[in-house]
């Protein structure tokens, strides 16, 4: 992991004024929002949440069973929701723990009470516009007994927030029969550092399914979350898609811990460079039997940079089945060569290539976020890093 010089970013300094909707954001903030996964011209009809530089600035709920909150204003609420705040992720952990703990800037408090269905997306996004500055926050999802819970979180920086940091704490309750699908979409800036650190549980019978979607530089991400699967046929799944272009460093992977009988857990990423550096992280351990497990790493390298794959399975327990697939190498000759032969010119048959590589048909995901994703993909200047 990169060293990074917290004491470069300003803590203070950039607070904001709530907003009652979106619409007076620029035409380039829109589209940069966007790309994280937030379309601010459809709000979503469960809810939405924003947190822009330093202040929680617009927070709605639309739906019955569904709390969307400010952190802030949960933690006075709730009396410092002692059982979820701080549970998961060590305030001790590393100086970037530290000062997320210290510092709090803000974050977001969602929860989905016993028995909702909470079926369309809710948008929270993270915002940075201004220079120089870091961004604390810590965020808690619950989902109570039997609920369901989608939420796509998008991250992003205006243009103009050059040489800016984020660190986010980030903590999730899966409770008993529960579902969570949990979308994240970074689209930060070739100058941006971040420093994600996040957690999960998950009890009986529940499920929780992770997307992770980076396509755009940065200039230095760390992150590792963990899911441990504390309740009898609890289930998990991780699917990532991470492009690291020139002068990015991107320090990744995702752990899972099954410790219930019956549990399953899959880890399925796909990364690519063109000039930039992965290293991909996955672990899967089991201390209960029975138990299922399967990580797949695979990373495409296009005119330099360099992939970095870990894939660790770890038991001392008989009968559990833990698998993993890791490949790392560039696009074969004979399949561009194949492509060809049926009409297409190089650069067509490398960016055909690589759409499919980069498969991210996701649950859940609105058809406008899809169409998003899929033109950052097409923008890939693969031919050109042949």
């Amino acid at each position: 992991m990169k060293k990074i010089d917290l004491s470069q970013y300003r803590a203070d300094g950039a607070t904001e004024a709530a907003i009652e909707d979106f619409s007076g954001f620029s035409a380039e903030d829109k589209e940069r929002l966007l790309f994280a996964g937030i379309d601010v011209e459809n709000p979503s009809e469960s809810g939405a949440f924003m947190h822009l530089n330093h202040s929680g600035v617009h927070c709605k709920t639309k739906r019955e069973g569904l709390e969307v909150m400010d952190i802030k204003s949960a933690l006075e609420e709730f009396d410092g929701l002692p059982d979820y705040y701080w549970q998961l992720v060590d305030k001790d952990k590393d100086e970037f723990t530290k000062a997320a703990h210290d510092n709090l800037h803000g974050g977001y408090f969602i929860r989905a009470k016993a028995g909702a269905k909470i079926t369309e997306p809710v948008q929270s996004c993270l915002f940075i516009d201004k220079a120089g500055i870091s961004q604390n926050v810590h965020n808690i999802v619950v989902v109570e007994e039997g609920a369901e819970l989608h939420i796509i979180s998008g991250c992003a920086t205006a243009h103009g927030a050059k040489e800016s940091a984020h660190l986010g704490i980030s903590e999730f309750y899966v409770h008993k029969g529960g579902k969570l699908t949990f979308t994240m979409i970074h689209n930060w800036s070739e100058d941006t550092a971040v420093r994600p650190r996040s957690a999960g549980v998950l009890e009986e019978d529940a499920v929780f399914l992770s997307n992770y979607v980076l396509l755009k530089p940065v200039k230095d991400l760390q992150m590792y979350p963990k899911l441990t699967l504390k309740g009898e046929n609890s289930v998990a799944r991780f699917n990532s898609v991470i492009v690291a272009p020139e002068g990015s460093y991107i320090d990744c992977g995702n752990r899972i811990e099954m410790q219930a009988p019956n549990t399953r857990a899959e880890i399925i990423a796909r990364t690519l460079t063109t000039g930039g550096t992965i290293i991909n992280r996955g672990y899967i351990g089991a201390d209960a039997v029975p138990a299922r497990g399967h990580l797949e790493c695979k990373g495409l390298i296009l005119g330099g940079g360099r992939i970095h794959a870990i894939p660790e399975l770890d038991s001392d327990q008989d009968g559990v089945e833990l698998s993993h697939e890791a490949a790392v190498g560039k696009i074969a000759q004979e399949e561009i060569e194949y492509l060809m032969a049926r009409g297409l010119d190089e650069d067509e048959a490398t960016s055909t290539i690589v759409r499919g590589f980069l498969n991210v048909d996701m649950e859940g995901l609105p058809k406008e976020l899809q169409e998003a994703i899929e033109q950052q993909i097409d923008e890939l200047d693969a031919g050109d890093a042949m």
